[in-house]
């Protein structure tokens, strides 16, 4: 972003042409969204009309015209011709007539109107989207959504659709797209077979589930009458490295910077302040969910926002309430709930809970990065302000976009200013509004923090507690359930084992000149390449990690198997299939890596042992046709896959350096791995391709060979110890 506010390589006009045709693809989209969401409105009325007491009576009584106009209302709910046949009716049929016309749509292969024309304004807002913000189509949620609504005809992108909603991996991948999260959550609903109706018998609107029970019945307890059983909520102490960082006087700025310490681990912050009048009030402190980063059993990640955020009684929100419960703040206390993203949503959802705000007095509501459009809060004193950066996509989450018009109130105060940060999610990072509020509009800190005055005093206790959601096991469970200890790194301290919950993997195997393998490798004599007759195998491994505990990021990776380093043996390699990963003594040593993440590589680096580089590389590794890009390399992998078979899942143990040693790292793998032919898969390097991985590629003869093998895992889970130093 140059200082004029302008994207460098495009001008003012280009910028503004390209504007003017992102609102109309919007425009059209929410046109086409209304259509949809009137016949949908259209076929429950009809469905009511089919079950109606006054008609079912007519059919018994005239049994001619009776039943001849039920006919009629069936083939409308039916037909091709009509709204399709679907589902949907059972939100006001009964549920054995909701069941028939289910199998009707099945049996006719057919799906409802409204389920079609939503899928068009589903493209429409796609292509919005990529207007403004096009960094997103390397998104490999992006990808699998546009693979879907590419289908020719509205039926089977409908039906990829419903696939992708029932995939839990695609389920994952889709959750990081939040400006089209409000549009995928009304086609989902639409596309719902068995959806549940609520109170006044409709759908629920865009973006809102219909809740399992309410949180409701708040009398000596705020949690009476609520289920503790899909959301709880465990005190943790701090880390040392945390404490310091924590805010010790209240203001607008340190709650903030307290969200931003917590935002990595599914935490939520409760403290004590003194006010300037000498009362003890009460602030909850709540952060929003981390792209590509799991929150192991906790509500606050995104595929818990997928699945239940929006909901006002969701696993979330019911954390929230079991944390302060256990806090003990008194009946009647003042309360202030400041969120960022998600987090002021659930925390959002909280003031509006009329039970909830008798219990506490609800001061205030500042959400930042988060939609506040129209919700009211249950206590019509509550202070409510709404912040956020126009180039934040994440407020169309309740269909509330920048700019959108709200009704003025006396105790709202809302803020949609343009920052410098235009990429996605770097613009939505609670990091970049603290930049923000500091240097870009900093009368909007001085309102909030005027309005938090009673907040702004000494802070006297401060409690972190660790959101649980008992509905689901952990992510990645049992395989990813591990112990984990802490390792210092130069940008933090990292989590290890490193887990990776969502992965795609290809191995291209080539057979190559053993002394040239040789010449690569550190000049010691204990690191040998394993000889397969008079060659060696070198692995050109490629990597697309969409969630993971160091965030999400691709990698490529260069490599040869090696020899044990004490005693090495000829028959070591065929044993070692047949040995775990712990026990194995051969290994592949990283001659190059290149990760897309600045944090991915100090992990390589530093506990490792890996030769690590950071570079661009976009790869799709989930289909039969290999796709990876690194232009800032020069190499390019491009293939069709060629015949595959089944093969036990292949752990194995890498080899790095660190100074005058040797780090050798086991990796557990859990995936379906698949052995197929190379010969439709082909390597390339530009004529200026860099070093060093491009000149490895050349002296080992990859540049122009074909793999002799490709082993691949469109869908896989990882975890990397860490590095043990050997003596070697």
């Amino acid at each position: 972003m140059r200082a004029d506010g302008h994207a460098p390589g495009r001008s003012a006009q280009q910028e503004q042409k390209e504007q003017e045709a992102m609102e109309l693809l919007r425009r059209c989209a929410q046109d086409t969204a209304d259509v949809a969401e009137g016949i949908h409105e259209v076929s429950l009325r009809t469905g009511a009309a089919l079950s109606a007491p006054a008609l079912t009576g007519s059919a018994r009584r005239r049994p001619r015209t009776g039943l001849a106009a039920r006919w009629s209302l069936l083939r409308a709910l039916t037909t091709k011709e009509g709204l399709g046949g679907s589902a949907l009716t059972a939100l006001t049929a009964p549920r054995g007539m909701g069941q028939v016309l289910g199998g009707a749509r099945a049996a006719l292969g057919r799906e409802s109107l409204a389920a079609r024309v939503a899928v068009t304004s589903l493209r429409l807002r796609i292509a919005a989207v990529l207007v403004d913000h096009p960094e997103l189509a390397r998104d490999p949620g992006m990808r699998r959504l546009t693979e879907a609504v590419a289908a020719a005809e509205d039926l089977a992108a409908v039906r990829a659709l419903r696939g992708l909603f029932r995939d839990r991996g695609a389920q994952r991948a889709l959750s990081g797209l939040a400006p089209l999260m409000a549009e995928l959550l009304a086609i989902r609903a639409l596309l719902d077979e068995d959806p549940v109706k609520d109170g006044t018998g409709r759908p629920p609107a865009a973006g809102r589930e219909p809740s399992a029970a309410p949180v409701k019945g708040i009398t000596a307890s705020p949690l009476a009458g609520v289920d503790r059983g899909q959301g709880a909520a465990e005190a943790v102490d701090l880390t040392d490295q945390e404490k310091p960082t924590i805010a010790t006087e209240g203001s607008f700025l340190g709650f903030l910077r307290n969200i931003e310490v917590l935002s990595a681990d599914g935490r939520i912050l409760v403290q004590n302040v003194r006010g300037p009048d000498g009362v003890v009030r009460y602030v909850v402190q709540a952060p929003g969910m981390a792209p590509g980063r799991p929150r192991n059993d906790s509500p606050q990640d995104f595929v818990g926002a997928w699945r239940n955020l929006f909901t006002a009684d969701s696993s979330y929100t019911r954390s929230i309430l079991a944390a302060l419960d256990d806090y003990g703040i008194p009946r009647g206390a003042d309360l202030a709930l400041i969120g960022h993203g998600e987090g002021a949503i659930a925390l959002m959802n909280l003031a509006q809970d009329a039970e909830f705000c008798r219990a506490y007095r609800v001061t205030h509501v500042v959400a930042v990065g988060s939609p506040v459009g129209n919700e009211k809060p249950a206590d019509p004193r509550t202070w409510v302000a709404g912040i956020t950066n126009q180039h934040d996509i994440v407020p169309v989450l309740d269909g509330t976009g920048a700019g959108s018009a709200v009704a003025p109130h006396p105790n709202r105060y809302e803020v949609d200013y343009t920052g410098p940060t235009r990429e996605f999610p770097l613009c939505h990072m609670v990091r970049e509004y603290l930049e923000h509020l500091r240097t870009v509009v900093p009368e909007v800190r001085e309102h909030v923090d005027e309005a938090l005055t009673r907040y702004r005093g000494h802070v006297v206790r401060t409690q972190a507690y660790r959101l649980k959601d008992r509905a689901r096991p952990p992510e990645g469970h049992p395989f990813l359930t591990l112990p984990t200890a802490s390792v210092p790194t130069t940008t933090g301290p990292v989590d290890v084992p490193v887990r990776y919950y969502d992965s795609s993997a290809a191995h291209l195997c080539f057979p190559v000149h053993a002394e040239v393998a040789r010449r690569l490798l550190p000049d010691v004599t204990w690191l040998m390449p394993s000889r397969l007759g008079r060659r060696a195998l070198a692995v050109l491994s490629l990597y697309e990690h969409r969630c993971s505990t160091i965030g999400p990021y691709a990698e490529i990776a260069l490599s040869v198997l090696v020899d044990d380093l004490w005693r090495p043996r000829p028959c070591d390699i065929a044993a070692d299939l047949l040995r775990r990963d712990d026990l194995r003594r051969t290994g592949r040593y990283v001659l190059s890596l290149a990760v897309t993440s600045g944090e991915a590589r100090v992990v390589a680096q530093e506990i490792w042992g890996q030769p690590a580089v950071r570079s661009a590389v976009e790869a799709d590794l989930m289909g039969r046709h290999l796709a990876v890009s690194a232009p800032e390399l020069g190499l390019a992998v491009e293939g069709r896959l060629g015949p595959g078979i089944r093969c036990p899942e292949a752990d194995r143990v890498l080899y790095g350096r660190r100074g005058e040693s040797t780090v050798r790292t086991p990796v557990r793998t859990h995936g379906r791995l698949r052995l197929h032919t190379g010969t439709g898969v082909r390597v390339r390097l530009d004529t200026a391709a860099a070093e060093p991985m491009a000149g490895q590629l050349r002296r080992l003869g990859i540049e122009a060979a074909r793999p002799l093998f490709v082993l691949t895992s469109p869908q896989l889970m990882v975890h990397r110890s860490a590095g043990a130093v050997l003596s070697r």
